[in-house]
């Protein structure tokens, strides 16, 4: 059961990615980003190193992406079409 839960969650991680890349809008890339690291948070978890999933959900997913969205708002974060 638990190899299926980390296929599941592979599976999500790798499409949520796509979504980030592919996104068009930068504050709706950001969140995806912020969505795929929490899930790789929750793959270290699962994995069995609780501790990384924890430093990988409060850095990555808090830290790094508040200093993305910091930037996007200094710069003026709209892309122009």
């Amino acid at each position: 059961m638990e190899e299926l839960y980390q296929f599941l969650f592979g599976l999500l991680a790798f499409f949520i990615a796509l979504l980030a890349v592919e996104s068009k809008d930068i504050i709706r890339a950001l969140l995806y980003f912020l969505l795929f690291n929490v899930i790789v948070g929750i793959i270290m978890y699962v994995l069995g190193a609780p501790y990384v999933g924890l430093f990988q959900i409060l850095v990555y997913a808090g830290g790094v992406t508040v200093l993305f969205l910091a930037a996007l708002h200094t710069i003026g974060g709209r892309v122009r079409r």
